[in-house]
């Protein structure tokens, strides 16, 4: 049974989305403030997380920001009662996976929930049988293993979100295309985000970060400018 962290200082909206992710076959834990969630995140490692925003003692963004530090790579979907393209880009820059507004349909909620945890879903390994791992994407350094959902970079494993791993994919599966803003936005987030395409401009900037030897001048993702963004073959050795 796959566990679910809610943290919200709204008993409604706790009692609310406990309610339904149980319903749906989860198990729940809670937490009212930033801090006690922060806490039972590292302590419990829940498979997924559902962060307030504005929360008591520490607030989503900085829970999301010390996990993310901590290399608690858990998917993270953050609400927020405010509609502002500040607060959607600035909670997946630091680091969540997936946003909604409030107020919200807990059935999406769940669906969400659903599709990033089953996206991320890795089989185990029957007993006594080795771990196989050939079906891979090379480019050049960089591999990666979609049914493991783990990327490796000369030889040494990527700390990726679920989402920084879904759009490093995508863009080695069409390696040598060029892929607008609007089609990442598709593709990796599987819905509209009303034009926010800065989304798609950060997690790319934290790919780099991982990938990159310059980032500020990338060998692997090209911006092409007015476009959107191409992975490349890095040239020379």
């Amino acid at each position: 049974m796959k566990k679910i962290l809610v943290v919200d200082d709204e008993q409604s909206i706790v009692t609310l989305l406990q309610y339904n992710l149980q319903q749906a076959g989860y198990e729940v834990i809670t937490a009212m403030d930033g801090e006690e969630g922060k806490n039972l995140a590292i302590s419990e490692q829940p498979d997924f997380i559902i962060l307030d925003l504005m929360l008591p003692k520490m607030d989503g963004i900085e829970v999301c920001k010390h996990l993310r530090q901590q290399k608690v790579t858990t998917p993270i979907l953050m609400l927020t009662a405010k509609d502002e393209e500040f607060d959607k880009v600035l909670g997946l820059e630091l680091g969540a996976d997936d946003y909604m507004t409030k107020p919200f349909s807990p059935r999406e909620v769940v669906a969400r929930v659903k599709a990033i945890l089953r996206r991320i879903q890795v089989q185990p390994v029957a007993e006594g049988q080795e771990e196989e791992k050939t079906d891979y994407i090379k480019v050049k350094s960089l591999k990666i293993f979609p049914e493991h959902y783990e990327a490796y970079f000369d030889d040494e494993q990527l700390e990726l979100t679920p989402k920084e791993f879904e759009l490093l994919l995508y863009l080695a599966q069409h390696k040598g295309r060029v892929l607008t803003r609007d089609q990442l936005l598709s593709a990796v987030w599987n819905y509209d985000f009303a034009g926010d395409t800065r989304i798609v401009d950060v997690h790319i900037s934290h790919l780099r970060e991982k990938i990159e030897e310059d980032s500020k001048k990338p060998s692997f993702i090209k911006t092409i400018r007015g476009l959107g963004y191409k992975m490349e073959e890095p040239k020379g050795e």
